[in-house]
């Protein structure tokens, strides 16, 4: 079934990009970090982890696009020696959305994200998380062996 969910979501990325465009405009207006009521891409959700049930939370988080930015030297050399363009981050964007949604939930453990929308200045990712304290997540036999230390 969860076959037939991601190849509708193809279908829909590539043949309603309007719809998709006009949401992630509204998107681009909300704040960098919030909570979603369900998941936009189910079956991605699902392979991370994701149930319909109290204790998981799905939140989006948008972040800026774009190389890092260094301060020109002052003293004179070559403009290829210079260090300031072409530099590269360690990490990812999608671990950089990872981390700023655990920065903002610390009560719960991150399981997993999935990219969402891209645009010219934005990316947009979806990070699954779950709340170990909460009773239906504590009764999961399945679960606690999965979650994360």
């Amino acid at each position: 079934m969860y076959r037939h969910i991601e190849e509708t979501w193809q279908k829909v990325t590539k043949e309603n990009y309007g719809d998709i465009r006009a949401r992630a405009i509204s998107w681009r207006k909300d704040r960098a970090i919030i909570r979603v009521d369900k998941p936009s891409k189910l079956q991605r959700a699902r392979a991370l982890g994701y149930k319909a049930k109290k204790g998981f939370a799905v939140v989006r988080v948008r972040v800026g696009r774009g190389g890092m930015r260094r301060k020109r030297p002052v003293s004179g050399r070559r403009p290829k020696h210079l260090g300031v363009t072409r530099m590269r981050a360690d990490v990812s964007m999608q671990q950089v959305a990872g981390r700023r949604a655990i920065e903002k939930y610390p009560n719960l453990k991150f399981l997993g994200s999935y990219f969402v929308h891209k645009d010219g200045k934005y990316l947009w990712y979806e990070v699954v998380m779950v709340d170990p304290l909460s009773a239906a997540v504590a009764s999961d036999k399945n679960l606690k062996k999965t979650l994360p230390e």
